[in-house]
């Protein structure tokens, strides 16, 4: 991918998205990458739309350079009770082990998919990058986005998403790999077994469509962010490797996993929300197991599984904490989300 490519959608310094974690994070990391000449993200999936909307004040308050807004596009469906009344009855042990009560939540479920009325809060600030996971929303609302001038990029998991994605208009494709930490951006699948490795798919991608590519997955070093340049990426989306950052508001019981050596052992499992998503193996994963035919659709299986982690972490246990990260931990660094992208970047 040509260099001018992918200065033409990133304007920025450096080629390189600070990837949108949700729940770990919110506009202080955003800004401190921008500001160090990197594409800050801020995750939007999880948030109010007054919330977004103070987000976004904050970033633009702080920083002239551009940013990201990323958005969930899952089709959102029905609530089965009969479906998560099975899932109360698997999780109802680790409730008794507590000696507490499973409440029933069916309104507690926040992904909320992008739609017009989170359209309506940001169209006057005009962003000029935004990122959707699980494919993209339909042709009239991606269209009201790309009216603003807004550069739409979305992940694709596998090549046949990737070609989708083209097809449907967008600027540029995050390669999503194997090795990525949180949920996996699949959307024309739900089948684990397509998912490839990062340098398996960018150069596979690169060949196939005539958008600049972003590499994700297991970056974490400026050699890694080289290597995957050399792939023929126009970029790199980089997420675990900040999650240690001074700026990221990740928890004490996830950051102590994420220093301590069972951060090398993480798996892909759909317990914790419905759907695929990569973290640190604990024991909500090793006793409900990696995929678990009777989780709730997303985002419903959180419901419960919300409660047993504010249960345990109130005793200190991360039995059943989302730990998400990647492969590759080596990255992570007690420091300032600044200089981190200033390390990441040497070598572009």
């Amino acid at each position: 991918m040509r260099r001018e490519n992918i200065k033409g959608l990133f304007e920025t310094d450096f080629p390189l998205i600070q990837s949108p974690m949700a729940g770990v994070q919110d506009s202080r990391l955003t800004i401190a990458v921008c500001q160090a000449g990197g594409l800050g993200s801020l995750p939007c999936g999880m948030l109010s739309i007054d919330k977004v909307v103070s987000e976004i004040k904050l970033i633009k308050a702080a920083t002239d350079k551009p940013y990201n807004l990323n958005f969930f596009c899952h089709k959102m469906p029905d609530y089965d009770q009969k479906k998560q009344s099975k899932w109360q009855a698997q999780l109802k042990p680790y409730f008794t082990e507590l000696g507490v009560e499973c409440g029933s939540l069916p309104n507690s479920a926040t992904r909320i998919p992008f739609n017009h009325d989170v359209a309506d809060a940001i169209e006057s600030f005009h962003p000029e990058f935004i990122s959707f996971h699980f494919g993209l929303p339909d042709k009239e609302l991606l269209a009201r986005v790309k009216s603003w001038g807004t550069k739409v990029v979305s992940s694709a998991t596998t090549i046949e998403e990737a070609l989708w994605l083209e097809s449907k208009g967008v600027d540029g494709i995050i390669a999503q790999g194997f090795e990525a930490g949180g949920h996996r951006g699949m959307f024309l699948s739900d089948d684990v077994s397509t998912q490839v490795g990062m340098s398996a798919l960018v150069l596979q991608i690169v060949n196939k469509v005539s958008v600049p590519v972003i590499a994700a997955g297991g970056i974490a070093d400026s050699k890694g962010v080289q290597a995957a340049l050399l792939l023929g990426a126009g970029a790199v989306q980089i997420g675990t490797t900040y999650l240690l950052c001074t700026e990221a508001t990740t928890s004490q019981l996830h950051r102590s996993a994420l220093k301590h050596s069972k951060s090398q052992h993480t798996a892909i499992t759909n317990v914790f929300s419905g759907k695929p998503a990569r973290g640190i193996v604990n024991r909500a994963i090793k006793e409900l197991g990696y995929i678990n035919v009777l989780a709730p659709d997303f985002p419903y299986a959180s419901i419960e599984m919300t409660q047993l982690r504010g249960y345990f972490e109130k005793l200190g246990a991360d039995d059943f904490s989302p730990l998400w990260s990647g492969q590759n931990t080596s990255g992570c660094k007690e420091i300032s989300a600044k200089k981190l992208t200033l390390r990441l970047a040497a070598r572009c």
